[in-house]
């Protein structure tokens, strides 16, 4: 896991050449391998975190291209992230200006997937069906109605925080995954609980396939 746009990390035994356009089970694989990875490496700097997005590239393009990361890539993974310094600081999760921002984001050559992480507030279902019907006079206003949203959201009792994951691969498979706050009396050296929740956030992963959209030149 690289923390930066320019440090890359990786090993000396990656096997082949990792084809996103492939398809089968090794594709699907290789994501949820590079998604967990990017979970553990987000966990590790504890809760109450800014979204953070990161690029994902074939561990052997790496290879080739930095020989001297050899040591410090992933054992056997197909696929690196690379976290991404370019969120601005004014953008939480859920909000508008992540949607902007993802709007307008492009990758260069060789990447081939991303992967965003947000925190968000997840509801039980019988509390979101109240809150929908609450929001209803709002809906002409769509700034207005999701300010009472995250409001709404934010102040219930029975809120759960979480971490949301989503990755995408170009032309390929997503991933959603769903990492809920842990209880007070909860193990801290546990593993991390992640949960699959691929109908979760739709328009999560429809930014993130939009971030690879050419636009070609008249």
């Amino acid at each position: 896991m690289s923390k930066d746009s320019d440090g890359l990390p990786g090993r000396d035994d990656f096997g082949d050449e990792f084809d996103p356009e492939s398809g089968g089970q090794d594709v699907a694989q290789a994501l949820a391998r590079c998604a967990r990875e990017v979970a553990d490496f987000v966990d590790a700097g504890g809760w109450h975190q800014a979204p953070q997005m990161f690029a994902l590239v074939p561990t052997a393009t790496l290879a080739a291209a930095e020989p001297g990361l050899l040591d410090d890539l992933s054992d056997g993974a197909a696929l690196t992230p690379i976290q991404q310094h370019s969120l601005p600081e004014d953008i939480t999760g859920g909000s508008p200006a992540l949607d902007e921002f993802l709007a307008t984001t492009t990758w260069p050559e060789g990447v081939v997937g991303c992967a965003l992480v947000e925190e968000i507030v997840v509801l039980p279902p019988a509390a979101e069906s109240t809150l929908d019907d609450a929001l209803v006079p709002l809906l002409a206003d769509p700034d207005a109605a999701d300010r009472a949203a995250r409001s709404a959201a934010e102040n219930h009792p029975e809120k759960r925080d979480a971490r949301l994951i989503v990755a995408v691969l170009e032309d390929g498979p997503s991933l959603t995954l769903l990492q809920l706050h842990p209880d007070e009396d909860a193990d801290p050296f546990a593993p991390i609980d992640l949960r699959v929740a691929e109908n979760l956030a739709p328009n999560v992963v429809h930014g993130l396939y939009a971030t690879f959209d050419t636009v070609e030149d008249d």
